[in-house]
């Protein structure tokens, strides 16, 4: 699915830059980075990691998913998706200010570095868990209603600019992997299993599918 097949591409330049700006956070923190720069990371994480590739995922695939395969999407892995854009997006919106000008104080620097970590901490276990539960299982219950395309759009300008920014960042701040972070396939990547969501199996399987299973 070419949808698909997009996001997943775009999804590999997100999580370079997370670790690219992971590297700025430090820098700027040091004095040694551009505030300029900070602007630039922040349009990219809202206009083409938000307006572009979160936006393409609510309002096409998960809307397929909903309207198409009739899964529900005010619970589950669904609603997960949604929360989870909606909160990284308010953690953007927090780190902003301090990410326009060098911190001024101690305290702004390790509050700089706290919404950093966990920004890039979510973002990251919610790329895994889209990428090994959410594309795959989504696919694959949208081809068994006989839908193996979705529309996408193009990029308008600001969102290319800003993907077009993103890559020169990466050169001027090579990404860094963040060794606290344990990284997977699964469920149990996302933040809503266990607490909003209780995971594919008991949220989207039908009854054939768990008779298979026991019969397997």
């Amino acid at each position: 699915m070419k949808l698909i097949d997009a996001l997943q591409d775009e999804h590999i330049l997100i999580d370079q830059v997370l670790g690219s700006f992971r590297t700025y956070v430090g820098r700027l923190v040091d004095g040694t980075a551009d505030p300029d720069d900070g602007r630039r990371f922040a349009a990219f994480f809202t206009e083409f990691a938000g307006h572009f590739h979160h936006d393409r995922e609510e309002r096409v695939l998960v809307d397929a998913l909903v309207t198409e395969a009739e899964l529900p999407g005010d619970r589950g892995p669904l609603r997960a998706v949604a929360q989870e854009h909606a909160q990284t997006e308010g953690w953007l919106r927090e780190m902003m200010p301090f990410l326009e000008q060098r911190p001024q104080s101690e305290g702004d620097r390790v509050r700089l570095r706290a919404l950093a970590t966990r920004y890039s901490h979510a973002l990251w276990r919610h790329i895994d868990a889209e990428n090994s539960v959410l594309y795959p299982e989504g696919v694959e219950r949208l081809r068994r209603c006989g839908i193996r395309e979705l529309p996408d759009r193009p990029m308008n300008a600001a969102e290319a600019v800003a993907r077009e920014d993103g890559a020169a960042l990466l050169v001027r701040y090579p990404p860094v992997e963040d060794g606290a972070l344990a990284r997977g396939d699964g469920c149990f990547m996302c933040q809503a299993y266990g607490e909003t969501c209780d995971g594919l199996e008991a949220e989207w399987w039908t009854e054939r599918e768990w008779e298979e299973f026991y019969n397997w």
